[in-house]
């Protein structure tokens, strides 16, 4: 028998389907219409920021892209255009938490912090956890190496202030701010699963 054959050959070991990547970040056909309305408007808030571009042109692109079919777009909607008009009052609340000027946040954390802040204060049809988790996954996905580290200290340093009652009976009842519930309601955790 040669050697290609064994299974310990030089092929890595089979991985176990968890519905993650490698990186811990979700597999698209895992990922909810909100989930890829999140994508979509972090794409087009990352625009916004590196470019400056208008939010109806960025609009007019973005939902051109390949899959956009797929997001919730009146979700989308209210991400990539109720985050540009509120940006200066979430830059109020997020500044205060960081550990250094806005302007040396990389543009991809920036986005997905507003996202979060957006829907804690205007999604309240989604769990407080569910956004923090949503925004963790964003950050691991598209943010540099440990950028859902920051976003999730940001995020979850928020919560209180924008989400008081829910965070408070979550505490109350012993629920934690690492695990959440995806949007589906199913249980999530924010760190990669043990295979």
């Amino acid at each position: 028998m040669s050697e290609s054959n064994t299974p310990s050959g030089n092929r890595p070991p089979k991985q176990v389907r968890t519905g993650l990547k490698t990186t811990g970040a979700r597999k698209a056909a895992s990922k909810s219409n909100r989930s890829r309305a999140r994508e979509f408007a972090l794409q087009a808030l990352y625009q916004h920021l590196v470019g400056g571009n208008d939010a109806h042109a960025i609009d007019a692109f973005t939902r051109d892209l390949a899959g956009f079919h797929k997001a919730d777009s009146v979700h989308y909607d209210a991400l990539l255009h109720g985050s540009i008009a509120n940006a200066a009052d979430m830059d109020a609340l997020i500044t205060p938490l960081l550990d250094r000027k806005m302007a040396e946040i990389s543009p991809i954390e920036h986005a997905v912090m507003w996202i979060g802040v957006y829907e804690f204060q205007h999604c309240l049809d989604v769990p407080w956890r569910v956004v923090l988790n949503e925004c963790i996954e964003l950050a691991k996905e598209f943010g540099g190496t440990d950028g859902h580290k920051y976003v999730n200290a940001v995020l979850n340093g928020l919560a209180p202030k924008l989400r008081a009652v829910e965070v408070a009976a979550d505490k109350a009842s012993g629920k934690g701010s690492i695990a959440a519930d995806d949007d589906t309601g199913n249980h999530t955790d924010d760190e990669t699963p043990a295979a």
